[in-house]
């Protein structure tokens, strides 16, 4: 279940304005999606309350420090709306299982000094460190007539974080939100200037939103593989089977992970000890126990590639 976390230590950047626009995207998507207010100021469980039941529905949640891993049955995606101050073990706690992070910045030196010491200590946790809780800077309330985008911009990459683009300030999203509203709710032409703004941030969403199906599972690597040899050393020659095993002990050529073949069943590793029957000793009995504590060693990685129900 994909997790947005929207963060900001500043209060007033548009973090609600931010989480409610993603969360009714993802309603207008389809999706059965929840929008936890972390807040204590419940800002986005009071424009909920104002929301029409003929729109797209969106579950509210309010989150504190007990019921915060409890999803309502049902529900694929979570957007949390975070407090401005936010740091230390709560902070720590969202990004435990966030799948990515939306930094909205308003283009002053005090929401820019603000986000930075934010950016700092996210740095430190190892999951966004390693990229496995991706973040991204969305500048809010931005005025075209002046360069505050490209400065953000240079900010952010300064920071090493992406710059997704940046929403203009405008009386639009006041008066939506007051009706419980967002411009994906609104007629296309409507909105066409604002959506235009939305497009590279819903692009860069999508995949953490709506991740692809993996090309590979725990099924795939298990899986003996299909080509053996076993047919053509009955019908040739000792001396010329032999050379055809020497052959073939390097990496498939038609295998897409020939390094986690040798950890399978009946794979390489069978075919190597084929190899040596001519000239075999007692000590390669012992081989299938150092193939299982290898095996053994790397499990430990296999949990990482896990998604979280």
């Amino acid at each position: 279940m994909p997790v947005i976390a929207v963060v900001n230590r500043k209060g007033g950047s548009g973090k609600s304005t931010l989480a409610a626009h993603i969360a009714a995207w993802c309603a207008r998507n389809g999706s059965s999606v929840m929008l936890g207010d972390v807040d204590r100021q419940q800002s986005a469980r009071a424009w909920l309350k104002r929301r029409d039941a003929s729109l797209p529905a969106i579950a509210p949640w309010a989150v504190d420090q007990k019921n915060m891993l409890r999803v309502p049955t049902g529900i694929t995606h979570v957007v949390l709306d975070t407090p401005g101050g936010m740091h230390g073990f709560e902070l720590a706690r969202v990004v435990m299982f966030a799948d990515a992070i939306v930094m909205p910045v308003c283009n002053s030196m005090f929401d820019r000094e603000s986000a930075q010491a934010c950016h700092a200590e996210l740095m430190t946790m190892p999951r966004v460190a390693s990229g496995r809780c991706r973040l991204a800077v969305v500048g809010m309330r931005i005025d075209a007539r002046t360069n505050a985008a490209q400065t953000l911009d240079q900010w952010s990459e300064s920071l090493g974080v992406p710059f997704l683009g940046a929403l203009r300030e405008t009386q639009l999203y006041v008066r939506s939100l007051e009706r419980g509203l967002t411009i994906f709710d609104l007629q296309p032409q409507q909105a066409a200037a604002d959506l235009a703004q939305w497009a590279p941030i819903l692009q860069w969403l999508k995949p953490q939103l709506y991740p692809p199906q993996a090309a590979n599972d725990g099924s795939t690597v298990l899986r003996p593989p299909a080509r053996t040899l076993a047919p053509k050393a009955a019908v040739l020659p000792k001396t010329v089977s032999e050379e055809v095993v020497s052959r073939q002990r390097g990496a498939l050529p038609n295998s897409l992970m020939p390094a986690q073949e040798s950890m399978v069943q009946g794979g390489r590793l069978s075919t190597l000890s084929a190899g040596r029957t001519a000239t075999a000793t007692a000590k390669p009995v012992v081989k299938p126990t150092l193939a299982r504590t290898a095996r053994a060693t790397d499990g430990p990685e296999i949990p990482q590639f896990l998604k979280r129900g």
